[in-house]
């Protein structure tokens, strides 16, 4: 029992003690100013500020595309016959208009010889026929030869200048046909692989290869009918820059121009197809092949860019925080235009702010901040940090 009250008595003193202890902290620290240390202020807020960038944004729309060559043709003989010789080799590279195949042409120039002889007995005939009615019409002016006999001549020269004309047709059609055996290319571009030697047999059905051209190429590729004012617009405004990209390691995204858009929207996915012509020189794109492109819709110029960790979303609405002449933290509403990387353009900034990026979870409007680099927030000696270097143009947000 007299433990009991022992133990009892010496809580008593150890809660009147503690009592005494907190009385007299709480005291000191209001004649400091109040709970929060000399005066009541809270201590200053540690922040990275960056000031925000002036530049034009493109305003970019993704999407994956394929390679597709403007022309690709398919060489077929117009006639049967056997290959005499092959000019090119599989892969190669011609100009428009090189010999490729030689088809057996012997019975071809036979005709050709003899639609030309059947035009020298024409021509032979018809100047004897001149020499004739010549002749007939000095006889007709001295009245030696009657003139029904004149008429029948010049009927004759006639008849013959008309066999003339056929037979120096025939010999063109020959010719033409004759042609058919040298088979040459249609246009500058890459042979694909040979399907026919020496000594085949040909016919109008066979192929023989294919030529495809590879300077300039397109790239297809299918937008959101969402997209498809602004690139009906940016087209209306002149030319359309298109960056296309084959996914290779430290490989430099192509630039070409956009050069078609369909003329209906696909209902059933939502999207319309579109066409961009690449300059292809250095044979980086390749027919079949997958790219990512990137169109730019619309440039939004003279943008404010500002690192997008520095824009805060919540039930008030879109907002940064900036840094005032006095050390005090002010909150600015903004409206993101576009995100672009780590960055985005947005309105409700002059550009000459210093724009809050770290710390801000701590803040509140009129809060004292000081930089992290340890000088005073009233220092007007630019802002801690630079921004992030402004991405390459990214997809539309």
């Amino acid at each position: 029992m007299k433990k009991n009250t022992l133990a009892t008595i010496a809580i008593v003193v150890a809660a009147a003690a503690a009592g005494t202890w907190y009385m007299n902290r709480g005291a000191e620290a209001e004649a400091e100013g109040g709970p929060g240390g000399r005066g009541g202020a809270m201590p200053p807020t540690t922040v990275n500020v960056v000031a925000p960038q002036r530049q034009d944004v493109g305003v970019d729309v993704a999407a994956n595309g394929t390679v597709t060559p403007q022309r690709t043709v398919d060489l077929r003989p117009q006639t049967t016959s056997t290959i005499r010789q092959v000019h090119i080799k599989e892969g190669q590279f011609v100009k428009a208009g090189q010999l490729m195949f030689s088809l057996d042409d012997r019975s071809d120039q036979a005709s050709v010889a003899q639609a030309q002889a059947e035009v020298q007995r024409g021509r032979a005939s018809l100047a004897d026929l001149e020499r004739q009615y010549k002749r007939s019409q000095e006889l007709v002016a001295q009245k030696f030869l009657a003139q029904s006999a004149v008429d029948t001549l010049r009927s004759q020269v006639e008849g013959a200048r008309a066999a003339l004309a056929a037979s120096s047709a025939a010999v063109r059609a020959s010719q033409v046909s004759a042609s058919y055996t040298s088979i040459r290319a249609p246009m500058a571009g890459r042979v694909g692989a040979i399907n026919v030697y020496p000594g085949s047999l040909v016919q109008p059905a066979t192929s023989l290869a294919t030529v495809t051209q590879l300077d300039p190429i397109d790239v297809a590729f299918t937008l959101p009918e969402s997209s498809l004012g602004s690139l009906l617009a940016a087209q209306r405004a002149g030319k359309v820059a298109v960056e296309a990209s084959t996914g290779v390691a430290d490989a430099k995204p192509i630039t070409g121009e956009l050069s078609f858009v369909d003329n209906t929207v696909d209902a059933s996915s939502g999207t319309i197809r579109v066409k961009a012509q690449f300059g292809n020189g250095d044979g980086l794109l390749w027919p079949g092949q997958y790219v990512n492109t990137r169109v730019t819709v619309r440039t939004i110029k003279d943008a404010v860019v500002i690192p997008q960790n520095a824009i805060i979303i919540n039930a008030q609405g879109t907002f940064v925080y900036v840094v005032e002449e006095d050390g005090t933290a002010r909150m600015v509403p903004i409206e993101r235009q576009h995100a672009f990387g780590l960055n985005a353009a947005v309105t409700g900034l002059t550009g000459t702010e210093r724009v809050i990026t770290e710390g801000k979870q701590n803040l509140r409007p009129g809060g004292k901040v000081r930089l992290a680099a340890g000088r005073p927030a009233r220092d007007k000696q630019g802002a801690q940090g630079a921004p992030a270097a402004p991405a390459g143009k990214d997809k539309a947000a």
